[in-house]
């Protein structure tokens, strides 16, 4: 075995600096060369824009590209398709390496449920704040006849009144139906005596009167669903105001509305 010269001290620096330059070469390479080698050093992918894609197209465009997915959470956004991606990270054109992990969050298949609040007598503009912190949105208002200007007077959904604390899903569009501030006008009390009910309802609320309430009936000698009586009646000179609200006795079962 070859034995290292140290009888000088200018040998022992020339060994000294063989060993440092030893280690410095080991140390370049594992850093430079082996790393580099083994993570892929360089080779970048783009991360595409996979956003508003359905999860089985998100799904090819990434394993394409060798990349992963995993769903880190899901929501629910009114008006999108179910199982759409709406959100990603990293963010479309990142720069990623191969096999890179991308998180999603799709939209839910099922719209959850929300309990309907209570917006009558609420000013309109606080009542379309209030679906809107509660995910429904405000659907057409139309103003009616009423002394409570801007106040919400009746919500509906599908076109029936809906009562407070009803379940409907986030998302659904709510009708309001809000005071304009023109209720002083008087004029006379029209007569829907004698009037089937399905008939009586639209010549009220078409001289913008409401209807109240119904109220069931027996008399043997009136057909089912003809009404028999109103409040207030239709007296010559009795003038009533426009919004306010006329009940109706009607023959036979009612069924409330919806």
């Amino acid at each position: 075995m070859a034995k290292i010269s140290t009888r000088s001290f200018f040998d022992l620096l020339i060994q000294i600096g063989i060993i440092v330059a030893f280690v410095a070469a080991l140390f370049l390479g594992f850093f430079f060369i082996y790393l580099p080698y083994t993570t892929n050093h360089g080779q970048t992918i783009t991360v595409p824009d996979v956003s508003k894609l359905s999860l089985d197209e998100m799904r090819n465009i990434l394993s394409d590209r060798d990349l992963r997915y995993e769903v880190s959470d899901c929501t629910f956004v009114a008006g999108a398709q179910p199982l759409t991606v709406i959100q990603q990270y990293p963010r479309a054109n990142s720069k990623v390496k191969e096999g890179r992990k991308i998180y999603v969050t799709i939209t839910k298949r099922m719209a959850p449920m929300v309990s309907m609040p209570n917006l009558v007598s609420m000013i309109d503009r606080s009542a379309a704040l209030m679906l809107r912190s509660l995910g429904l949105e405000e659907g057409e208002r139309t103003y009616v006849p009423d002394v409570a200007k801007n106040s919400v007077l009746r919500q509906l959904y599908n076109g029936k009144e809906i009562a407070p604390g009803t379940p409907i899903p986030k998302g659904s569009r709510i009708d309001l139906e809000v005071g304009d501030g023109l209720g002083n006008t008087m004029f006379e009390i029209p007569n829907v005596v004698g009037l089937p009910l399905d008939e009586a309802k639209p010549a009220i609320r078409g001289v913008n009167l409401k209807v109240g309430t119904v109220i069931s009936v027996d008399d043997p000698e009136k057909e089912v669903g003809t009404v028999v009586r109103q409040r207030p009646e239709a007296r010559p000179g009795e003038r009533i105001r426009v919004g306010e609200t006329m009940d109706l006795w009607v023959v036979g079962p009612v069924e409330p509305d919806q």
